[in-house]
């Protein structure tokens, strides 16, 4: 071959070489482009809700649970909280009621009766203050729990604190509360409503740019330990409880988020 067809050849595939360059980075520049846009439209119009292994999800206008008629309370409570939820205003507290959606008809309230425990909020009517109406709806028994007196105004009152405080800083959150339910728990009442042995929390701030999530699994019982030190994974509770949380996220960074027990990215003060 002589040297002048020879620098042709090698021109030509620089050349080609060059093209399916500029033909990848094109393709991988409109691949981010389009999980961008999907990222954001998740995050304008995101479902947050968990799966149900009840199958009974009933919706109200301030909040939305799974029910579980063996143990007599949700297995789940979601809600989203904004900055703007956020208000003071004091509402008389209600009675507590059943929950006229839950068919098989959530547990009464005199189960709780001179049995030591407190009935413990799911969705805290402190989140739910912007309104009389969404005020009193956290007050059906389905969004309540057994609870431990110190428990429930000691280190859970605590991280239901903390959270109002990330709800400001962070302008919108998704909060997932529940007992841990399963077999062979204590109850209370006649109709047996059980007492979960530990408690979670997860919170997912799903805005940019940081995504970001923080999952709390807590022992039923009194602590004076910082809140940090029950910060665990959420595929972590996902095995205790049989659920999977936030399915509706894109699948790798549901990953990422499921298995990280990271809390330097939220404010702890």
């Amino acid at each position: 071959m002589t040297t002048s067809r020879k620098i042709k050849v090698v021109v030509l595939l620089v050349a080609l070489g060059v093209s399916f360059w500029l033909n990848n980075s094109k393709e991988d520049q409109k691949n981010t482009q389009e999980e961008t846009s999907v990222q954001t439209k998740n995050i304008s119009g995101f479902n947050y809700l968990p799966t149900s292994t009840t199958g009974v999800i009933i919706h109200h206008d301030n909040y939305q649970l799974s029910y579980n008629e063996k143990h007599e309370q949700a297995e789940w409570v979601a809600y989203s909280l904004k900055k703007e939820d956020i208000v003071y205003t004091n509402h008389k507290r209600p009675f507590f009621i059943r929950d006229p959606k839950v068919k098989s008809k959530s547990a009464d309230w005199r189960n709780y009766k001179r049995s030591g425990y407190d009935r413990g909020h799911l969705c805290p009517a402190g989140d739910r203050r912007f309104s009389k109406k969404a005020h009193d709806e956290t007050f059906y028994t389905s969004n309540i729990s057994p609870q431990e007196h110190k428990f429930n105004a000691g280190i859970w009152n605590k991280l239901e604190q903390k959270t109002r405080y990330w709800a400001k800083k962070y302008d919108h959150l998704y909060v997932v509360t529940g007992g841990i339910l399963k077999s062979n728990l204590k109850a209370i009442g006649k109709e047996n409503v059980s007492i979960p042995e530990e408690f979670y929390k997860i919170i997912l701030d799903y805005s940019e740019p940081e995504i970001k999530a923080i999952a709390f699994l807590m022992p039923h019982k009194e602590s004076s330990k910082p809140l940090y030190e029950f910060v665990t994974s959420i595929d972590e509770i996902e095995k205790k409880t049989g659920i999977d949380f936030f399915p509706s996220l894109p699948d790798n960074l549901e990953n990422r988020l499921e298995k990280s027990t990271q809390y330097k990215n939220w404010s702890f003060r």
